[in-house]
């Protein structure tokens, strides 16, 4: 159990972290963000969260708003996880989980 959601806790870490790379390269490459080969990195990267959040999400929705909803969506995923873990950890006891 405490291996399923440390698993989905790294996912959620990894895809974090490349989504907030993605959005600060993006503003300090500007208009020229997608000749730059690290952003292209973080886009393959984060693409299928994007991709996920669009299926699940109406199509009102704007296509350039669904990095930042994936964006909150994984940190609801990540703070889950935490709480998750946290409460495994007590239940197994604080020793167990290093």
């Amino acid at each position: 159990m405490l291996l399923a959601i440390l698993s989905v806790k790294l996912v959620a870490e990894i895809a974090l972290m490349a989504l907030a790379g993605r959005w600060l390269l993006g503003l300090l490459a500007g208009p020229h963000r997608q000749a730059n080969i690290f952003y292209q990195l973080l886009d393959v990267l984060t693409r299928p969260f994007v991709r996920g959040m669009r299926a699940v999400t109406p199509s009102v929705v704007l296509d350039r708003h669904m990095p930042l909803a994936a964006f909150v969506v994984l940190s609801l995923v990540w703070l889950a996880a935490t709480l998750a873990k946290i409460e495994v950890c007590l239940r197994i006891g604080v020793q167990a989980c290093r």
